[in-house]
């Protein structure tokens, strides 16, 4: 199996930093960090995602991808095709979207409070990030994140049309996304 693919991201893209954590990729982004910080913080092997033609200041990357839309939905297309990213590849709903750390599994009793009374009483299964202390849960926006998921696979596959795909990108259904709070 081939390792998935780590980013860091320029200032302009953080959006597309949070939906890349979203499907489960490492990605720093220039926008959490200074700009020295960022750049000692990058290891070559990360791939760069960047507006810009780049230039001064720009730390050494093995590979850079320019993004082109403005669309943070698009972005997230143009890098799965960029790199040829597979279904197989995405992992949704397994780092904080915060902070870019893999999320854990928390008692349920740990986020009494810390969750609407409503979500507290309806789950029975928590995660949290071990840095900044987010909950997650699965809710109502996990099935519509996962129908985006599969609308970005079956673009960037070049799958036309609407409904289910048959290919590939329905194997997304069986990932155990969460919200979070």
């Amino acid at each position: 199996m081939e390792t998935a693919p780590r980013f860091a991201v320029e200032r302009t893209l953080g959006r597309l930093a949070r939906l890349l954590r979203m499907l489960g990729f490492d990605t720093i982004s220039e926008c959490e960090h200074s700009r020295r910080d960022f750049t000692a913080r990058v290891d070559p092997g990360r791939v760069f995602l960047a507006r810009s033609r780049g230039g001064r200041g720009e730390p050494h990357f093995l590979r850079r991808v320019r993004i082109r839309s403005d669309r943070p939905a698009d972005q997230v297309v143009e890098v799965l095709r960029a790199l040829g990213i597979r279904p197989e590849a995405i992992r949704p709903f397994r780092l904080c979207l915060r902070c870019n750390e893999p999320i854990e599994r928390a008692d349920r009793g740990e986020v009494l409070g810390l969750v609407p009374d409503y979500t507290w009483e309806t789950n029975e299964t928590f995660t949290r990030c071990p840095r900044c202390r987010r909950v997650y849960w699965r809710g109502s926006h996990t099935e519509r994140a996962l129908a985006e998921i599969r609308s970005w696979m079956r673009r960037a596959e070049g799958e036309a049309g609407g409904g289910e795909p048959e290919g590939p990108a329905t194997r997304l259904a069986g990932k155990e996304p969460t919200d979070s709070a």
